[in-house]
């Protein structure tokens, strides 16, 4: 494999140790800083989250026409940069608006995936785009598996352990990518800067005229929204449900990764060859469903691993959904692509953290009338069904 897409793919899969070395000590982090129950602790969790979402609504097309225009290199490696600087502010924060205040840098830092996967774009051939996006879910679903498992055990050190390990990691993946990685846009595919497409409505307005892309924004929008109940709750849903420890809630997140690395890259390629991407898309959906309605109700913690698996498998729907709006953009619109998808998952996860948080505290308050940790997933399973209808009656435009 050429050493400019294992670093994409370490980028991605950094990226992800990043977020799931954090996740684990999140509840008892913001606990330190502000007090409190844990309940009020998944509140300002849903705060960060949403701060952090609107950084990116805001920069992500900016950050997309930048790449399009001066390159994806000098994205990445900037974007890496002021990340590691990011963590260590988080790392030594002893207010509750010092952590939102990295949230807001994090939420500017993070075009690396976004980025990275315009890069992949930018090297691959139409027909194999969709497999190409399932090695980046692949990298993202190992660095799943790794950074919970470091978080939950540096947890043991306390609660501020793994923002170092991010930072650290981040900083050398910088310093791996100055090496190796060349620039992918060429004058061929080079886009001038324009604000009125680089600024979030200018460019969603843009991308959306394109055939078929608007609905196909909307399915990305209604699914990502459904799709943010993972990180918004699931260290206090494990709590609260189960009784689960950091340890146990980095465990499930690992086996988690395993899932989405397995499924995405091994088993997405031949999926579509045999279904297609629509049909890949309306299974992957239809999974998620599943998944959804079983942890609402789910008892037990070792029944929630044993349908990790089947949860990771509805992952299959995201790859073929890049790949068809993919190949509907031109060669020179695949950053701006990228920064819509940005924004619009932005938006998803500006909504989704505060509605999740709040659907958990309103179901574990000791108020509630039904005590129910999983009300979330099951909210989450009705916003997924609404994007299998608004998928499956539209049509697809021609090549």
């Amino acid at each position: 494999m050429p050493l400019p897409v294992v670093f994409i793919l370490i980028t991605v899969m950094i990226d992800a140790m990043g977020i799931g070395l954090i996740l684990p000590v999140m509840p008892d982090l913001i606990q330190s800083v502000e007090g409190g129950t844990l309940a009020n602790a998944a509140v300002w969790g849903g705060v960060l989250a949403t701060v952090f979402a609107v950084m990116q609504f805001l920069c992500g097309p900016t950050v997309g026409a930048i790449s399009d225009r001066w390159g994806r290199r000098p994205v990445l490696l900037v974007a890496l940069t002021v990340m590691a600087l990011d963590y260590l502010m988080m790392a030594v924060a002893h207010t509750i608006w010092l952590l939102v205040l990295g949230r807001v840098i994090g939420g500017i830092t993070a075009a690396t995936q976004g980025t990275a996967t315009a890069y992949m774009a930018d090297i691959s051939k139409p027909e194999e785009k969709a497999a190409n996006f399932g090695l980046i879910g692949a990298a993202f679903g190992v660095g799943f598996v790794v950074g919970p498992l470091i978080g939950g055990a540096l947890g043991v050190w306390g609660e501020r352990a793994p923002f170092y390990a991010a930072a650290a990691l981040a900083a050398l993946n910088v310093a791996f990518g100055y090496f190796v990685l060349p620039e992918t846009v060429t004058d061929r595919i080079r886009r001038p800067f324009q604000w009125r497409r680089a600024n979030p409505l200018g460019a969603l307005r843009h991308i959306g005229a394109l055939p078929g892309l608007g609905r196909l924004l909307a399915v990305v929008f209604i699914y990502s929204i459904a799709f943010v109940v993972y990180p918004s709750v699931w260290a206090f849903y494990g709590q609260a449900q189960f009784g689960w420890g950091p340890g146990t809630i980095g465990l499930s997140l690992a086996v988690f990764g395993i899932g989405i690395a397995v499924v995405q890259g091994l088993l997405i390629k031949p999926i579509i060859a045999r279904l297609g991407e629509r049909r890949t898309v309306i299974l992957g959906l239809s999974i998620d469903v599943a998944a959804f309605v079983m942890l609402a109700f789910v008892q037990q913690g070792w029944l929630a691993l044993v349908l990790t698996p089947l949860t990771a498998l509805g992952s299959i729907a995201g790859p073929a959904l890049q790949g068809i709006m993919s190949r509907t953009a031109a060669d020179d619109q695949q950053g701006e692509l990228q920064g819509v998808l940005t924004s619009v998952n932005a938006v998803a996860t500006i909504i989704a953290p505060l509605l999740m948080t709040q659907t958990f505290w309103l179901f574990t308050t000791d108020r509630a009338g039904i005590h129910l940790p999983g009300a979330p997933f099951l909210l989450a399973a009705m916003l997924v069904t609404g994007s299998i209808v608004v998928f499956a009656t539209m049509r697809m435009a021609k090549r």
